[in-house]
This record gives C-alpha cells, sequence and structure tokens, in this order.
C-alpha cells in the first residue's frame, strides 16, 4: 500500500471514531476523560524533563504532538486531503515520517476510545477526585488489555522522535522546509508543515549535544514501559496509588 493510502486509511478510521462520539455524547465524554487524564499523567512522568534545558522542549514536543488532548481534526483533514500530492511535495524521509504520525495516531484513537467504553462502565461515580480517576483508569486499562498493541505504540513513538533525529542530519532539510513554508500553506498543508518545522527545530537542537537523543527516548522507554507493565501486572490497588502520585506531580 502506497504512502497517500495509508494515509487516508488512517485518517479514515480516525474521523469515523470522532463521528461514533459525536452520535454518543457520553462516550464522548468518557474519551476526553481519559485523554486529559493520560496528559496529565505525561506530563506528571516527565516533571523533570519538562523543566530540563536539554530535555524540556523535547519533552513538550512529545507531548503536544504524541500525548497531548488537543483537538487534531484540522491536522488530519489537511493530511487527508493532501494524501495524494504528499509524495510530490516533500521528500521521501519526510513522507515516511508523516505516515508513521498517521498511523501511529490512529493506533492512539483506537485504544482511547476503547479506554473510553471501560471507563464509562467502570462505575457511576464522576471519578473527580485523583484517587478514584487513578483506581477507574487502572480498571478501565486492565479491561482493554491490548498489551501487544500498548508495546507497539510505545515503539512507534520512539521511532518517531529517532525518525525525526534523523531527518536533522539530512544535509539542506532544514533550508529546503523554510522555503516549503509559503507553498505548504498554500496547498493546505500548514498543520503537517508545523509539526515537521516543530519536530526538526527540536530535535535538531537536542542532536548537537552528544548522545542527547539516544538518552532521550532511552529515558522515555524505560519510563513508559515500566508504567506499561505496571499497569498490567502491579497489585490494582498499588498500580492506582502509584498512578494518582503521578499525577500529582503534573504542572
Amino acid at each position: 500500500m502506497d504512502a497517500a493510502q495509508t494515509i487516508r486509511d488512517s485518517i479514515a478510521d480516525v474521523n469515523a471514531m470522532r463521528l461514533h462520539r459525536r452520535g454518543d455524547p457520553a462516550l464522548g465524554d468518557a474519551v476526553g476523560r481519559v485523554k486529559a487524564l493520560q496528559a496529565r499523567r505525561f506530563r506528571g512522568t516527565y516533571a523533570d524533563l519538562m523543566v530540563s534545558p536539554s530535555f524540556g522542549p523535547a519533552t513538550r514536543f512529545f507531548l503536544e504532538e504524541l500525548y497531548s488532548d488537543a483537538d487534531y481534526t484540522d491536522r488530519d483533514q489537511q493530511f487527508s486531503r493532501i494524501a495524494g500530492t504528499l509524495q510530490t511535495v516533500f521528500p521521501q524521509p519526510v513522507v515516511a515520517t508523516a505516515v508513521a504520525l498517521a498511523v501511529l495516531h490512529a493506533q492512539t484513537e483506537g485504544l482511547d476510545q476503547d479506554m473510553g467504553r471501560a471507563w464509562a462502565l467502570a462505575t457511576p461515580a464522576a471519578a473527580t477526585d485523583t484517587h478514584d480517576a487513578a483506581a477507574r483508569y487502572v480498571a478501565a486499562w486492565r479491561q482493554v488489555g491490548q498489551r501487544h498493541a500498548r508495546e507497539q505504540q510505545l515503539q512507534r513513538v520512539l521511532a518517531m522522535g529517532t525518525d525525526l533525529a534523523r531527518l536533522t542530519r539530512t544535509p539542506g532539510l532544514r533550508m529546503m522546509l523554510r522555503m516549503m513554508r509559503g507553498p505548504a500553506h498554500a496547498a493546505g498543508m500548514g498543520a503537517l508543515q508545523q509539526f515537521l518545522e516543530a519536530g526538526f527545530d527540536t530535535f535538531g537542537q537536542l542532536a548537537r549535544q552528544r548522545g542527547a537523543v539516544e538518552r532521550f527516548l532511552q529515558m522515555i522507554e524505560q519510563r513508559e514501559s515500566a508504567l506499561i507493565a505496571s499497569l498490567f501486572d502491579a497489585a490494582p490497588v498499588t498500580c492506582g496509588t502509584q498512578l494518582a502520585a503521578t499525577l500529582g506531580q503534573a504542572r
């Protein structure tokens, strides 16, 4: 399957899930709560990196572009609309990164929607208290299961970071991206352009420090792997307590 079709199919899946949630407000609310809690969890897990001069920009990029509860509808619509011309406008390494982003986005949205369903069934309580919300999240996570999908999702996130770092080493690509800014916006690809420039600049800055990209991605892998293992294997009360503490560290 070519790049354009992969992007179209991924975004079509995401749009179908959004449409389904619009027809089921309770599910939409539950998915929103799950996404908000996950973004808060990320801020707590990486509170130290968020304020790090070296790793802060890359951490915020991951939060805003991959772990956020933001609405990516505009970016998705642009991806779908210009998928056919993407390969003629951007160089192949950039196209591959765009495809990887679309696939990761669809997988994340699917897991979040499954979590929303499980969250809605966990208990009729609102779970606004941090400890209640953490316990409810653990219960929903275990109801959904899909350990392989969770581990695959993490590997795709790490691969995204590796790809962006690799792009920064491509001679002349930063200048090319800058020159493409006007044409990309004119062609309706402003959101994709913004993602690529932000990723390029963020990881370009990190790559100037010897071994920094590898250390950053290693920390992401270690912490996220530990979280996944805890959510699946730890005693529910212990896991809920740990998650509540992490949520309390969010900035």
